[in-house]
């Protein structure tokens, strides 16, 4: 156990005794709100509070007075279970969060939650709970500053986008796999505006971090990506976090990655540098313990009028976005065109007009809607100049590739094509980053399979509001030979189930044009195209347009005996299928249509109830994936409740029972219980 240097926690002859009072009332406050809500997390805060306050108050370029101005650097907690170290720092630091705020830890609608939320806390960048998550957040930060420079920033004046991003990270973040990926592709594109400062604690949740990460050396793993490696071996001298800190804020052309050692928390007398500090209430005693430690003597949540005269950035931010405003005003009087382009990218709005000339395509013109939706994207990027996107080593097979621009690389930020390697977690991960950091909307493409390795950050991106757009192919046993390992079956169903996510399937090249429109515009969640590998025709009576309502019948049939609904390339054989029951029947068959579940149940409920009969009619549902879900819309299902097989895709399909004859089987066999029950 690291033993701390001095009670108070600061080396004294670095630092005044109002900053070594301001870094014992960000410990206090951290126990103050732990104890309060019998929860949290008081250890990190305890140990990162000098690391924290040297940053806030001397190096992160921010003003609390406008959370939300351009050029602030980006913080990024990663280690989000010590959020009351932040929301101590934005309390201190002149943010508008108040020390009721604070009280009110982990209580229902405050907002100060147990982890660190967006959408809750002025000051807080990204949402961060699960480990690693954080950091992926900040990668793309960092790449977005880099994508939004290379735009906007004019050769031979002064940059108008020039800020880094900062992250504390845990040991956790650090073993998880998500971080590991993300770190890599921040070395290979050299993203030196991102410093990673590791609270090397030796500690987690169940004990000694040796127990599971002592063999690897992470500041040589950091070498070996490419990236900058610095260290600050007393987490207590703010000398040296303060001189290593300015080091890192000094470019060398790499991504910068900073071992700091603490002792978590420290000063309490029986739990500092254990696991007992880390994910529980210190206890009243062990408390005081700490507090007397620290030289502290106020009542919880008081905090002196000198602590917030040290702490308070108000005037060092405004005077930093001041600096800022005349550079941008002359930026904005020199090139009023991009100022105003800045403006509504950064902004999140689409330029007018943004969806003329998207393409059109007549009935029984035949394609797979992964080419459909290639050809969009060439169409939106020429009206989207902040449409981004790429693939994990995917993006032939997505096509997702905007061919009249390059790929980023270390050397060509100007350039739209983003490649992520074999990253999935890490690609969605940066998404979500660089969708938060303002001007860029960011695509990104791997196979629906793979879904399984994005899954943590599509469910942040639906958490948190984040319009990013999740491009998925070969969606179904359709793709054939590359067998059930490929083939997904139950991903559909698992994504819908993530609230707030929207999952649209195309049934053709039409609804294709439908889902992006649908993608493009949505700006309060994530969105999930799933498109198909082998070609399918544009079916008469499909609509771009009717998209936006989730389900629409593709045939006038006011009266059915039976609706025939289904997704994606299944809705060509509800098609088949009606046609063979109408001849051969004589029935009555409404298809229905229906790319996005989500949007028609968020719709009016008597659309949806009329559409699909209301009950008084059979509805077979028609999807080459698990009938789970279906159960809502119909009575009855052609699906596929089990793994796929390696063979030709047609022969599959064949097989398992996605054909026109085998649907209209289906049918027959559901009217005939239908008319027994009755």
């Amino acid at each position: 156990m690291r033993q701390p240097l001095a009670c108070s926690g600061v080396n004294a002859s670095s630092a005044t005794d109002a900053d070594q009072l301001a870094i014992s009332a960000i410990r206090a406050l951290s126990i103050d709100a732990v104890e309060r809500a019998d929860s949290g997390h008081p250890g990190a805060p305890m140990g990162l509070a000098p690391l924290a306050y040297v940053l806030f108050t001397r190096h992160l370029k921010h003003n609390p007075a406008n959370p939300g101005w351009i050029d602030r650097d980006r913080f990024v907690l990663s280690a989000g279970h010590a959020s009351m170290l932040l929301y101590s720092l934005l309390h201190l630091t002149g943010y508008e969060l108040s020390i009721e705020d604070l009280k009110d830890f982990r209580q229902l609608e405050s907002r100060t939650p147990g982890h660190p939320e967006s959408f809750a806390t002025p000051g807080v960048e990204t949402t961060t709970g699960p480990l690693g998550q954080g950091v992926a957040n900040a990668v793309g930060f960092a790449l977005a500053e880099k994508l939004v420079a290379a735009r906007f920033n004019q050769p031979d004046e002064d940059p108008v986008i020039d800020h880094r991003t900062w992250v504390i990270a845990s040991d956790g973040d650090l073993m998880e796999g998500v971080a590991s990926e993300a770190c890599s592709i921040a070395g290979q594109l050299a993203l030196d505006n991102l410093v990673v400062i590791w609270d090397d604690n030796s500690v987690t949740l169940d004990g000694p971090a040796n127990w599971s990460f002592d063999v690897e050396d992470v500041v040589k793993r950091f070498d070996a990506y490419g990236w900058r490696t610095l260290e600050i071996a007393d987490g207590n001298d703010v000398a040296e976090i303060d001189r290593v800190l300015g080091e890192a804020a000094q470019s060398d052309g790499r991504p910068t990655f900073v071992r700091l050692v603490t002792t978590i928390g420290f000063g309490a007398p029986t739990k500092a540098g254990t696991n007992k500090a880390h994910g529980s209430p210190l206890g009243a005693e062990e408390a005081a313990a700490a507090k007397e430690a620290y030289g502290w003597t106020h009542e919880p949540f008081v905090v002196p009028d000198e602590v917030y005269e040290a702490a308070d950035q108000r005037e060092r931010g405004a005077a930093a976005e001041s600096a800022w405003d005349e550079r941008y005003q002359a930026f904005e009087s020199t090139h009023p065109d991009l100022a105003e382009e800045l403006e509504r990218a950064m902004a999140g709005e689409l330029a007018e007009d943004w969806d003329e000339g998207l393409p059109e395509f007549e009935d029984g013109h035949t394609e797979a809607t992964r080419q459909s939706s290639g050809a969009v994207i060439q169409r939106l990027a020429a009206a989207v100049p902040e449409l981004i996107g790429g693939s994990a080593d995917l993006a032939g097979s997505n096509k997702t590739t905007i061919e009249n621009s390059a790929a980023v690389t270390r050397e060509l930020c100007a350039a739209r094509n983003l490649n992520f390697g074999v990253r999935e977690h890490a690609m969605a991960g940066m998404a979500n980053g660089m969708l938060l950091h303002g001007g860029l909307r960011p695509f990104v493409g791997t196979f629906l399979t793979f879904s399984d390795y994005m899954r943590g950050s599509i469910r942040l991106a639906a958490l948190s509001g984040l319009g990013v757009i999740f491009v998925f192919t070969h969606d179904s046993i359709g793709l054939g030979e590359d067998g059930p390992t490929h083939q997904s079956v139950e991903h559909l169903a698992a994504l819908r189930a993530i609230p707030n996510l929207r999952v649209i399937r195309p049934a053709d090249a039409r609804e294709t044009v439908g889902a992006w429109i649908e993608a493009i515009q949505r700006t309060d969640g994530p969105t999930a195209l799933a498109r198909r590998r082998q070609g399918v025709p544009v079916l008469p009576g499909s609509d771009a347009s009717q998209v936006a309502l989730g389900g629409y019948a593709l045939n006038a049939v006011d009266d059915p005996d039976l609706v025939l609904v289904g997704t994606g390339s299944e809705v060509q054989h509800c098609v088949e299928a009606a046609r063979i029951l109408a001849e051969e029947d004589d029935l009555a068959v409404r298809v229905v249509s229906l790319p996005c579940m989500e949007a028609l149940s968020d719709g009016d409920e008597d659309y949806a109830d009329e559409l699909l009969g209301a009950g008084d009619v059979p509805v077979l549902s028609v999807e080459a994936g698990v009938s789970f879900g279906w159960e809502r819309w119909a009575d009855d299902h052609v699906a596929m409740d089990d793994f796929g097989a390696s063979a030709p895709g047609e022969v599959l399909m064949e097989e398992f029972g996605f054909t026109g004859q085998a649907v209209a089987e289906a049918a027959r066999e559901l009217l005939d219980d239908w008319e027994d029950e009755d």
